[in-house]
């Protein structure tokens, strides 16, 4: 993977690809949710009157795999993602979905905005849709990928976003900064999710197998990754409070690091 330099070249020498766009190109759940929280409005600022618009969204029946969630930081609601681009409404505004589109590769990931009003979905093949006031700031569709994209995580000023990919490679975009990422390495499972710091100046990946790798300033508290596991890790949910992180498994499991244990479905 190709990555850029602090001014804005390519550099071969990096596993990390980070680009500035403003190109508009139409643009873990896995059943048990994983979300990516954005943070609320910033203290003093007015509050916001929400209105979530009742009939808008589809019907909250989907014949496609579940693959993603994202929490709507405003009123606590949320939304599902499916593999057809299908978006389920829940307690949150339905701003819009890709479920009507002929799709390159199934959809993968979500994010919210910052206020709640958008959110963006990615595929497999770094395709990235936005709707409501999330802006588009660019995506991998139609670039060569050594590996699928399996997660997505946005800035918590909303002027960014991360794509991750299988081999851990990393795509950076807006004011997402590149702090390193496992592409061009060698990984004993495929990575299959990301979580962000509260800065946004760090993050970590997950592999199937429970294997942390962090970057920035994201510590590492702890992996599965060296134990034998009933289930394959499926995300990673970060833990504001303590600054930890849980990890879910497909059979339910939970797994927490530096975070508190409040249960799970096994």
């Amino acid at each position: 993977m190709i990555g850029a330099n602090s001014s804005g070249r390519m550099d071969p020498s990096t596993t990390g690809f980070t680009v500035a766009g403003g190109l508009v190109v139409a643009l873990i759940a896995l059943v048990t949710a994983v979300a990516v929280v954005a943070p609320g409005p910033s203290a003093g600022s007015a509050p916001t009157v929400r209105t979530v618009r009742a009939g808008t969204a589809p019907s909250p029946t989907s014949t496609h795999l579940i693959v993603a969630s994202a929490t709507d930081p405003a009123t606590g609601g949320y939304w599902l993602t499916a593999t057809d681009g299908g978006v389920f409404s829940f307690g949150a505004p339905f701003e819009g979905s890709a479920g009507g589109l002929v799709l390159q590769s199934p959809m993968v990931g979500m994010a919210p905005t910052v206020d709640g009003y958008g959110y963006r979905q990615v595929a497999a093949d770094g395709g990235l849709f936005a709707y409501g006031d999330a802006r588009f700031l660019g995506s991998m569709g139609g670039r060569p990928l050594n590996k699928a994209v399996v997660a997505m995580a946005a800035t918590p000023d909303g002027g960014g976003y991360w794509l991750v990919a299988a081999d851990g490679g990393i795509f950076a975009f807006g004011d997402a900064p590149f702090l390193g990422s496992m592409g061009g390495r060698p990984l004993n499972r495929p990575i299959v999710g990301m979580a962000t710091t509260p800065s946004g100046q760090g993050y970590w990946l997950v592999a199937s197998d429970g294997g942390i790798f962090a970057f920035g300033d994201a510590r590492f508290y702890g992996s599965t990754g060296s134990l034998a596991l009933s289930s394959p890790v499926v995300g990673i949910a970060p833990d504001a409070p303590s600054g930890g992180y849980r990890l879910v498994a497909a059979d339910g499991g939970v797994f927490c690091f530096g975070a508190p244990f409040a249960g799970s479905a096994v």
